[in-house]
């Protein structure tokens, strides 16, 4: 089973929004997963724990080795089906 981390500034309001799409559609298309969510600055701890990264701002930091995605079309809409192709392709 993959393991994808979410990651929002406080770890609640968008990384929930984004987490319950990303869920739904891991779902759909048969991909085991969980989806956990936390804030930005905890993902360096996390990261060893988890197969893919995806955080709702910007985020570059060097010390994660992790693949990391942006979600931020999970949240606005536009290009959000890209994204999720994304998210299945670096899952699979």
């Amino acid at each position: 089973m993959k393991r994808v981390l979410v990651a929002c500034g406080n770890g609640v309001a968008t990384s929930t929004m984004v987490a319950s799409k990303v869920r739904d559609f891991l779902k759909e298309n048969n991909i085991a997963a969980t989806v956990d969510q936390c804030k930005l600055l905890e993902v360096p701890s996390k990261q060893d724990a988890y197969d893919l990264i995806i955080a709702t701002g910007k985020y570059d930091n060097a010390s994660v080795t992790k693949p990391v995605v942006s979600g931020m079309a999970l949240l606005t809409g536009m290009g959000a089906s890209e994204v999720l192709e994304d998210i299945k392709e670096k899952l699979s």
